[in-house]
């Protein structure tokens, strides 16, 4: 973001109206966010940089919308400041704290307890922990202060929470927990990591005025999912269609051991809007689950012992002409004839492709196994079974998750799924996109597997491999958040999950 500022400024958007449109986006949340708080009060903590400036444009905005507002200075940002002026004559009413010459919080303690609104515009987004000693003194003492308001005020953080290392995701432990981020322009890296995240509260954006005129900005290809972004990438629902417009999905799937998966991911693929879901399970299997989902039509497939064998390949060969997607992998094991079966159909012409869980493992197995289907396949593996696939160890993987999963999205030429916190999905063509959300809600037995799913009946419809990815990472945190809020997240199960998708019809 510092280069795309200077670059913008070269090019005629200049640091100060940048500052003025920020101001402007963050009263713009603030009125938009006025019915957390109990009355339109609101005090700003002001630093030295360009947040706290962002923070007095702000104030001065919200203070001609009717708003009581306040300001503490804190460390070098003095009244000859234009913006101080400026906030001053708009009525703000302006206090100072020079930690530098010993000065306290005790004479404002109670002056902040009098508003129902904070914006934390004390650092910005370049600081590293630890806080210098001085400052660090001040900031636990505002937070010991807030800890103790009633009722709790609305923090709202300009650009990141004070004490926060955008880049690590390292937090002080002086900083202040948001309950609103307003993030400057783009996310930074360190934000969507722990323990960072988790100091956020909700994550918006706000539009300082750059544009694809700056190629620094033009040339981005990280972004976070987000909602306008996932309809822009569903497949249309004419009006007119039929089944055989919104596509077949082919799910191999399931053994004895393992039943449920199967069921998740079918019913998965129907939910994501699939015409068809024609289930390819052992023959143990199909009798158990084929009440459960009158909707599919089956393919009992030769089993030994309860997993699939390796001569179940014949009947599967007829179906994979009238599929528009295969899923591959939920619940199979990995028996070694089953991992014969896996071998085998890599060999024939398979329709865009879905990869999860046990399918990965067997795949893996194979030399050059991603040479061996089209390059439009998408793979969904958590990071034990991207240790598997790559040979790194799982704490390599989750130390440098976005990297890796674009190195091996371009090594293996499909898109990869990294599943986990901060799901990452990663294109060939250096796409990648990384979902804003952490929940326990998603950690259960079986979550995989409606992924696979949703992604899988995306791709029936005629999505886009990258595309149907993202809509269906989106979709799958959001049902996880939507369950966790009527259940609590300890009480969510994977099938809640199909209970509990977005409307977006």
């Amino acid at each position: 973001m510092r280069a795309i500022e200077q670059a913008a400024d070269e090019l005629g958007l200049s640091y100060a109206q940048m500052m003025e449109n920020a101001g402007h986006k963050l009263a713009e949340a603030v009125l938009a966010h006025s019915h957390k708080g109990g009355d339109k009060t609101i005090v700003a903590l002001v630093g030295a940089g360009n947040n706290g400036g962002d923070a007095l444009v702000a104030l001065a905005a919200l203070g001609a919308a009717g708003w009581k507002t306040g300001a503490l200075l804190i460390g070098k940002r003095f009244s000859h400041d234009d913006y101080v002026k400026r906030a001053r004559k708009a009525g703000v009413q302006i206090r100072t704290l020079d930690y530098d010459n010993h000065e306290t919080l005790d004479e404002h303690a109670e002056w902040l307890r009098s508003f129902a609104f904070v914006l934390d515009g004390i650092l910005g987004t370049g600081v590293r922990t630890p806080v210098r000693e001085s400052l660090a003194r001040v900031m636990a003492a505002i937070k010991a202060n807030m800890e103790v308001t009633q009722p709790k005020p609305f923090i709202i953080a300009v650009d990141c929470p004070s004490g926060m290392d955008c880049d690590t995701g390292e937090v002080a432990p002086q900083a202040l927990r948001a309950d609103l981020t307003v993030c400057m322009g783009a996310v930074k890296y360190g934000m969507l990591t722990l323990p960072a995240y988790s100091y956020l509260g909700e994550l918006v954006l706000a539009d300082i005025g750059i544009t694809n005129r700056v190629r620094q900005w033009a040339d981005l290809k990280r972004h976070t999912i987000d909602e306008a972004a996932v309809r822009s990438m569903l497949p249309e629902r004419p009006l007119g269609g039929h089944k055989g417009t919104f596509g077949t999905l082919l799910v191999v799937a399931g053994s004895l051991q393992y039943p449920g998966a199967a069921l998740l991911a079918g019913r998965a693929g129907y939910r994501s809007g699939a015409g068809l879901v024609q289930m390819a399970v052992p023959k143990p299997v199909q009798p158990l689950l084929a009440g459960h989902l009158p909707e599919a039509t089956w393919l009992p497939l030769a089993a030994q012992e309860g997993w699939i064998a390796e001569n179940a390949l014949k009947p599967i060969k007829d179906a994979l002409a009238d599929a528009d997607a295969l899923l591959l992998g939920p619940g199979l094991g990995l028996t070694p004839g089953t991992g014969e079966f896996v071998g085998k159909l890599l060999k024939e012409k398979l329709p865009p492709l879905v990869v999860d869980a046990d399918g990965l493992k067997l795949m893996a197995a194979y030399k050059d196994w991603y040479r061996r289907f089209s390059l439009d396949a998408v793979l969904t593996p958590h990071p034990g079974e991207m240790a598997a696939l790559t040979g790194r160890t799982i704490e390599e993987i989750q130390r440098a998750r976005i990297e890796i999963a674009e190195e091996y999205a371009r090594t293996w030429q499909q898109v990869v799924v990294l599943k986990g916190a901060f799901t990452v999905v990663a294109a060939p063509d250096g796409r990648t996109a990384l979902l804003p959300l952490a929940t326990p809600a998603l950690a259960r037995a079986g979550s995989g597997d409606v992924l696979a799913g949703l992604i899988a009946g995306l791709r029936a419809q005629g999505a886009a491999a990258y595309d149907a990815a993202c809509a269906a990472v989106w979709l799958h945190g959001q049902a996880g958040l939507r369950a966790a809020a009527q259940r609590g997240s300890a009480a969510v199960l994977a099938g809640d999950l199909l209970e509990h998708l977005p409307v977006m019809d």
